[in-house]
């Protein structure tokens, strides 16, 4: 195989709530619009971000995450991209330099210049000094400019341009503007599919920014050839029922793409609106906002009991953070609504105000160790005992509790499932493999 060379750019920024999606976002419907085929990564593991790249791009939106994807799996999914694309985008995570890895070590190993999309709001000439901060703090880390978000008047752009240093390229820079300001909530922004409104708002977004040196065509990056590893087919004739609706939605392309290539048949349905589950020989319950649809999720009886029979059944059950507080007794959120869910998993949940969870884990399964992360807002109060806890990345203390009830395993933790196809085919398998 030979190399390949696409143009490529990396969105980050100093930190989170910059307007990184935002302006990626725009970047994707600009090119898109142009008649370019473009493909957008997301550095770490969110799953919000990714649904508003995806219907800006009009193509799945892909995690390249080097601890939890792998750098292995990094350059093959970068290669395969670059055989297709005319531009590459790649949202990153929190900060630049954030993490270990960071979005600075992805940028670094696959040698992909950074744009910094820097918050102008409360500041004029400072915006150099951060932009200087951020291009020489690692100084392999290629670094293609900075591009301005909150500009409040065409005065306040001329301070900031006057305070930026001659080596550093100034890309331009977005106005304050609510007619392309994205909704958010407790864990980050608002699905896509909430949005009413979302494509006029990334075709305005894409027309102003199509003025500045940003929306040009970056350099292009080389991609190193790989050898792309053919998963075991140890799902074969396996008919997995995976819930997808507003409430069960945060789902990795990858780990739909990693059950299908073991031969798994996938068939989705909602637990918010459908009487009956499929036919079929296990369940993938992924997270989710049950907290934001606990009256209907709670009024739909005839889809407890489905779950509720097929778990009598004994046949496998996978649920992930929101999909397992939907197999609980019963949920409570933040302002103290409550509805009983399927119970068929001992314990309750309440929502919180803070954040509870986060952070990159590890847990060991039957199959072998799967990497994952948690991130949520709610307290469990159990009256079992989890089967073992997941190993957190940078931290000494316990992970997530991981519980399994028959053939039910539920946790907290979202994992990547080609992380570990053996441990992913187990939990959706009768027998052990």
């Amino acid at each position: 195989m030979k190399k390949r060379y696409c143009p490529a750019l990396i969105l980050s920024a100093p930190g989170s709530n910059h307007g990184k999606t935002t302006v990626t976002a725009a970047l994707a419907r600009h090119h898109r619009n142009q008649g370019r085929n473009v493909r957008v990564f997301k550095t770490g593991p969110d799953f919000l971000d990714p649904m508003i790249l995806e219907q800006a791009s009009g193509q799945p939106v892909y995690q390249l995450d080097l601890w939890m994807t792998g750098e292995a799996e990094c350059a093959r999914l970068l290669y395969e991209a670059a055989g297709e694309a005319d531009i590459i985008l790649i949202e990153g995570v929190m900060g630049l330099f954030d993490g270990v890895p960071s979005s600075a070590d992805v940028a670094e190993r696959f040698n992909v210049p950074v744009v910094a999309v820097i918050n102008a709001a409360s500041m004029a000439q400072t915006f150099g000094a951060i932009a200087h901060g951020l291009a020489t703090f690692q100084p392999r880390v290629p670094f293609a400019g900075v591009f301005a978000n909150n500009i409040a008047s065409a005065r306040h752009a001329e301070m900031i341009v006057l305070g930026m240093p001659s080596d550093i390229a100034y890309l331009g820079g977005l106005a304050r503007n609510d007619k392309w300001s994205l909704p958010s909530r407790h864990l980050g922004l608002v699905q896509a599919g909430e949005i009413s409104d979302l494509d006029v708002s990334l075709n305005r977004a894409a027309e102003a920014i199509a003025t500045f040196d940003v929306a040009s065509l970056p350099r292009a990056v080389e991609f190193m050839p790989t050898t792309p590893q053919t998963p075991p087919r140890l799902l074969s004739n396996t008919h997995i029922a995976v819930a997808q609706d507003a409430v069960f939605s945060f789902i990795y392309a990858a780990n739909l793409d990693l059950l299908r290539a073991m031969g798994a048949r996938l068939t989705f349905f909602s637990p918010l609106s459908d009487s009956k589950l499929p036919d079929a020989d296990s369940i993938y319950l992924p997270g989710g906002y049950p907290e934001l649809h606990l009256a209907r999720l709670g009024a739909n009886t005839a889809m407890k009991a489905a779950l509720s029979k097929h778990f009598l059944e004994n046949k496998p059950i996978y649920a992930e953070c929101g999909g397992m507080l939907y197999l609980l007794e019963s949920l409570t959120d933040q302002h103290g609504a409550h509805a009983e869910m399927v119970g068929i998993l001992a314990g309750t949940a309440i929502m919180q105000t803070k954040l509870v969870g986060l952070g990159y884990q590890t847990a060991t399964l039957p199959g072998g160790d799967m990497r994952g992360h948690t991130f949520h807002h709610s307290r469990l109060e159990m009256s079992i005992d989890p089967f073992s806890h997941a190993t957190r990345l940078h931290n000494t203390s316990p992970g997530e509790a991981l519980y399994r009830v028959r053939n039910l395993v539920a946790s907290y933790l979202h994992f990547y499932f080609p992380s570990n196809p053996v441990a992913t085919a187990q939990l959706f398998c009768h027998e052990p493999i």
